[in-house]
């Protein structure tokens, strides 16, 4: 095989898959593990992929900008978070992890009164902190501007202190596969061990995240307890989800007029 054709290939896979390591190509094209990897180098300085660690990424998997997020699918990220604050009640305790969706969540609660939440995002902090007796504990970090929140190694240091009655954490992507998946490793890591870290775990999922997968995988999906989803999800991503021991809860958009 011709090196612009084997590159072709790479790309071609890329495009389907978003993600791909050396291993996977070596097997997929046959050729040596060295080979690849000049071809991932060449392919990168051309700008047409992104080296990583052990293989390669799309160019099109950057994470959009939160602005476009807090736009796309508004009303079934606002219905996702009324249903799914109809979980909680007064005093629970709550890790939050940031997002739009969970925004909207934390937007539903703000009549919930002497709530304790553990969160990451800025912007929850400002919309629970402060208000109803609550207590609201931000997880130490490096703040990231864009998102408005903490990631890090700190970010799931601070996390292991803490347990709660509710974690609820927006997904990135989910597919047929039963793969929950970040953009980021550091993003993965602790939305990983949120879910790990309450009694009842929460997905909050809207149905533009459906049948995609991010670069980076997140573990204990099998931990989750509730999805809440807006639904319109395809008949073999509802009989994937079906295999998991979670409650299926789908609310009900009313679009904005």
């Amino acid at each position: 095989m011709l090196a612009e054709q084997r590159r072709s290939q790479i790309l071609s896979i890329l495009g389907e898959k978003g993600a791909v390591t050396v291993n996977e190509l070596y097997r997929r094209l046959q050729v040596s593990r060295e080979t690849i990897r000049r071809d991932i180098t060449k392919l990168a300085s051309e700008q047409k992929l992104r080296k990583t660690h052990g293989g390669a990424l799309a160019m099109t998997q950057d994470e959009p900008a939160f602005a476009d997020r807090m736009e796309t699918n508004i009303e079934g990220k606002r219905a996702i978070g009324v249903k799914a604050a109809s979980l909680v009640p007064d005093g629970a305790s709550l890790i939050i992890n940031a997002g739009t969706t969970t925004l909207c969540l934390a937007e539903a609660l703000i009549e919930r009164q002497k709530l304790v939440v553990y969160t990451n995002d800025l912007q929850i902090v400002g919309r629970l902190a402060g208000r109803n007796d609550n207590r609201v504990i931000l997880l130490g970090g490096e703040i990231q501007v864009a998102d408005n929140a903490t990631f890090g190694r700190d970010t799931t240091d601070c996390l292991s202190n803490y347990y709660a009655d509710f974690c609820f954490v927006g997904a990135s992507a989910l597919n047929g596969e039963l793969i929950l998946s970040d953009f980021f490793r550091e993003q993965a890591e602790l939305h990983a061990q949120m879910i790990a870290h309450a009694r009842l775990s929460v997905l909050l999922v809207d149905h533009t995240k459906f049948d995609k997968r991010a670069p980076v995988q997140v573990d204990n999906l099998d931990r989750v307890t509730h999805i809440v989803t807006d639904g319109k999800m395809g008949k073999a991503l509802a009989e994937a989800l079906a295999a998991l021991d979670a409650e299926i809860i789908t609310a009900k958009v009313v679009a904005e007029r």
